[in-house]
Protein backbone atom coordinates (compact mmCIF):
# COMPACT_ATOMS: atom_id res chain seq x y z
CA UNK A 1 0.00 0.00 0.00
CA UNK A 2 2.82 2.12 0.80
CA UNK A 3 4.79 1.69 -2.30
CA UNK A 4 1.76 1.97 -4.18
CA UNK A 5 0.99 6.02 -2.63
CA UNK A 6 5.35 6.71 -3.38
CA UNK A 7 4.61 5.80 -7.16
CA UNK A 8 1.82 8.19 -7.30
CA UNK A 9 3.04 10.57 -5.48
CA UNK A 10 6.35 10.76 -7.53
CA UNK A 11 4.24 10.32 -10.70
CA UNK A 12 1.94 13.29 -9.67
CA UNK A 13 5.23 15.29 -9.29
CA UNK A 14 6.33 14.60 -12.83
CA UNK A 15 3.26 15.19 -14.36
CA UNK A 16 3.29 18.41 -12.43
CA UNK A 17 6.72 19.74 -14.09
CA UNK A 18 5.24 19.18 -17.41
CA UNK A 19 1.95 21.15 -16.61
CA UNK A 20 4.44 24.76 -16.77
CA UNK A 21 6.26 24.43 -19.66
CA UNK A 22 3.05 23.89 -22.09
CA UNK A 23 1.59 26.77 -20.39
CA UNK A 24 4.41 29.09 -21.07
CA UNK A 25 4.92 27.72 -24.47
CA UNK A 26 0.92 28.52 -25.15
CA UNK A 27 1.64 32.35 -23.77
CA UNK A 28 2.12 33.69 -27.02
CA UNK A 29 -1.02 33.14 -28.43
CA UNK A 30 -3.42 35.86 -28.83
CA UNK A 31 -3.69 39.51 -30.34
CA UNK A 32 -0.81 41.06 -30.66
CA UNK A 33 -0.71 45.38 -31.39
CA UNK A 34 2.55 45.74 -33.92
CA UNK A 35 5.28 48.31 -33.07
CA UNK A 36 3.62 50.95 -35.28
CA UNK A 37 0.17 50.30 -33.77
CA UNK A 38 -1.54 49.90 -37.73
CA UNK A 39 -1.75 46.64 -37.62
CA UNK A 40 -2.71 43.66 -35.11
CA UNK A 41 -1.76 40.01 -35.84
CA UNK A 42 -3.24 37.09 -33.92
CA UNK A 43 -0.53 34.34 -32.80
CA UNK A 44 -1.54 30.78 -33.09
CA UNK A 45 -0.41 27.13 -33.04
CA UNK A 46 -0.40 25.62 -35.65
CA UNK A 47 0.64 22.05 -35.55
CA UNK A 48 3.61 21.68 -33.47
CA UNK A 49 4.68 25.33 -34.53
CA UNK A 50 3.26 28.75 -34.18
CA UNK A 51 2.30 30.65 -36.70
CA UNK A 52 1.16 34.38 -37.33
CA UNK A 53 -1.78 35.87 -39.40
CA UNK A 54 -3.05 39.52 -39.85
CA UNK A 55 -5.89 40.27 -37.56
CA UNK A 56 -6.82 44.02 -38.24
CA UNK A 57 -5.00 47.05 -40.99
CA UNK A 58 -5.84 50.46 -39.58
CA UNK A 59 -5.34 51.31 -43.57
CA UNK A 60 -7.45 47.56 -44.90
CA UNK A 61 -8.97 49.47 -47.87
CA UNK A 62 -7.61 51.18 -50.51
CA UNK A 63 -8.12 55.03 -51.45
CA UNK A 64 -9.39 56.42 -54.56
CA UNK A 65 -6.25 59.16 -54.30
CA UNK A 66 -3.98 56.04 -54.40
CA UNK A 67 -5.39 53.75 -56.80
CA UNK A 68 -9.45 55.07 -58.19
CA UNK A 69 -10.06 51.66 -59.76
CA UNK A 70 -9.73 49.66 -56.59
CA UNK A 71 -10.85 52.62 -54.26
CA UNK A 72 -12.98 50.75 -51.59
CA UNK A 73 -11.60 47.26 -51.83
CA UNK A 74 -9.96 45.36 -48.97
CA UNK A 75 -5.98 45.76 -49.91
CA UNK A 76 -4.23 43.01 -51.74
CA UNK A 77 -0.40 41.33 -51.20
CA UNK A 78 0.44 43.49 -54.08
CA UNK A 79 4.09 42.74 -53.62
CA UNK A 80 3.72 39.08 -53.52
CA UNK A 81 7.13 37.24 -55.36
CA UNK A 82 4.79 34.78 -56.50
CA UNK A 83 1.99 35.99 -59.25
CA UNK A 84 -0.56 33.71 -58.41
CA UNK A 85 -0.65 35.01 -54.64
CA UNK A 86 -1.15 39.00 -55.46
CA UNK A 87 -4.55 39.62 -55.31
CA UNK A 88 -4.99 37.51 -51.75
CA UNK A 89 -6.14 39.71 -49.37
CA UNK A 90 -3.99 41.04 -46.57
CA UNK A 91 -6.09 40.80 -44.18
CA UNK A 92 -6.03 37.16 -42.70
CA UNK A 93 -2.96 36.60 -44.46
CA UNK A 94 -0.32 33.84 -42.60
CA UNK A 95 2.42 36.21 -42.42
CA UNK A 96 5.00 33.98 -39.43
CA UNK A 97 5.06 30.48 -39.53
CA UNK A 98 7.37 27.77 -38.38
CA UNK A 99 8.33 29.32 -34.49
CA UNK A 100 9.31 26.29 -32.40
CA UNK A 101 9.24 26.76 -28.74
CA UNK A 102 12.72 26.29 -27.31
CA UNK A 103 11.66 26.76 -23.42
CA UNK A 104 12.61 30.24 -21.66
CA UNK A 105 10.05 32.47 -23.17
CA UNK A 106 11.85 31.84 -26.86
CA UNK A 107 10.27 30.60 -29.86
CA UNK A 108 13.10 30.42 -32.91
CA UNK A 109 13.65 29.24 -36.43
CA UNK A 110 10.39 31.05 -37.81
CA UNK A 111 9.94 32.78 -41.17
CA UNK A 112 8.12 36.18 -41.80
CA UNK A 113 7.02 37.56 -44.86
CA UNK A 114 6.74 41.31 -44.93
CA UNK A 115 3.83 42.15 -47.17
CA UNK A 116 5.15 45.76 -47.84
CA UNK A 117 8.29 44.68 -49.69
CA UNK A 118 7.77 41.02 -50.49
CA UNK A 119 10.62 39.64 -48.81
CA UNK A 120 10.88 36.52 -46.30
CA UNK A 121 12.90 36.80 -43.56
CA UNK A 122 14.48 34.17 -41.11
CA UNK A 123 12.79 35.25 -37.09
CA UNK A 124 12.94 34.43 -33.60
CA UNK A 125 10.89 35.75 -30.64
CA UNK A 126 11.11 36.35 -27.33
CA UNK A 127 8.30 36.67 -24.29
CA UNK A 128 9.81 39.48 -22.41
CA UNK A 129 6.84 39.45 -20.26
CA UNK A 130 2.94 38.50 -20.07
CA UNK A 131 2.19 41.33 -22.42
CA UNK A 132 5.27 42.83 -24.33
CA UNK A 133 6.67 40.33 -27.20
CA UNK A 134 9.92 41.23 -28.75
CA UNK A 135 10.21 39.69 -32.70
CA UNK A 136 13.35 39.89 -34.54
CA UNK A 137 13.75 39.57 -38.10
CA UNK A 138 16.95 39.14 -39.89
CA UNK A 139 18.98 37.81 -42.92
CA UNK A 140 21.25 35.14 -42.46
CA UNK A 141 22.57 35.98 -38.87
CA UNK A 142 20.82 37.50 -36.23
CA UNK A 143 23.00 40.19 -36.00
CA UNK A 144 21.85 41.22 -39.01
CA UNK A 145 18.24 42.12 -38.34
CA UNK A 146 15.94 44.47 -36.70
CA UNK A 147 14.04 44.09 -33.33
CA UNK A 148 10.22 44.87 -33.01
CA UNK A 149 8.42 45.37 -30.01
CA UNK A 150 4.51 44.18 -29.53
CA UNK A 151 1.93 44.60 -26.70
CA UNK A 152 -0.63 42.50 -26.34
CA UNK A 153 -3.71 43.73 -27.51
CA UNK A 154 -6.83 44.94 -25.05
CA UNK A 155 -9.08 44.29 -27.84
Amino acid sequence: MKLSLYFTAIILVILSWGVPVLAAENDITGIWDVETQDAKMEIYKCGERYCGRLAWLKDGFYHADEDKARAGWPRVDDNNPNPALRKKPLLGLQIMSEFKYVGDNRWVDGKVYDPDTGNFYSAKMTLVSKDRLDLRGYLWFSLLGRTNTWTRSKQ
